[in-house]
């Protein structure tokens, strides 16, 4: 037998060991941590995550930024000048009105959803923001309005820890005020 007959079969042993451990790890990997990281990473502005869940805050940052779409209807406008993927240009946010409300949906238009004076996104607390994305009723409009624009009935079948995670990205963000 030659050395090169010896070679060949442990050398595909080698790969096919080296293929199945990455697999292996993969499996093993946290896919939550990714979420997070990404989440962090995505964040088209600055966070102040003093005193605040980082796990949280960067899995937040990924389902509003990366599922949940919320700056489409929440800044206005989305994209900063020259950012708008959808006029072939790279993607930039607006980070100067950043989630701050004030887009148009015919009669309605969307909340300032960042820290309001009390650091609080929109001025609610955790149990309010909850109820709203649950049910729809906004404790700032008439007993008994429903949000119409706001798809509060996909949203509000997120877990309290997705809810959580998306409250607490929300107080990590500066506040802003509406575009034009």
């Amino acid at each position: 037998m030659t050395a090169k007959t010896l070679i060949i079969p442990f050398a595909l042993f080698g790969l096919t060991f080296a293929l199945a451990s990455t697999s292996e790890g993969q499996r093993d990997r946290d896919p939550e941590t990714d979420r997070i990281v990404r989440g962090l990473t995505i964040s088209p502005v600055r966070l102040a995550r003093r005193g605040l869940d980082r796990g949280l805050v960067g899995l937040g940052s990924y389902i509003v930024n990366a599922q949940g779409g919320c700056n489409d209807c929440h800044t206005n406008p989305s994209y900063a000048p020259g950012g708008d993927p959808f006029q072939g240009q790279p993607k930039r946010i607006n980070a100067a009105h950043y989630l701050a409300g004030g887009q148009q949906f015919g009669p309605f238009t969307s909340r300032n959803i960042t820290p309001a004076a009390n650091g609080l996104p929109a001025g609610l607390t955790f149990a309010e923001f909850k109820a709203v994305m649950r049910t729809g009723h906004d404790p700032d409009d008439e007993p008994g309005e429903i949000l119409q624009v706001m798809p509060w009935p996909v949203y509000g079948e997120m877990t309290d820890h997705d809810l959580r995670a998306v409250y607490e990205f929300l107080r990590a963000i500066p506040h802003a005020e509406p575009g034009p």
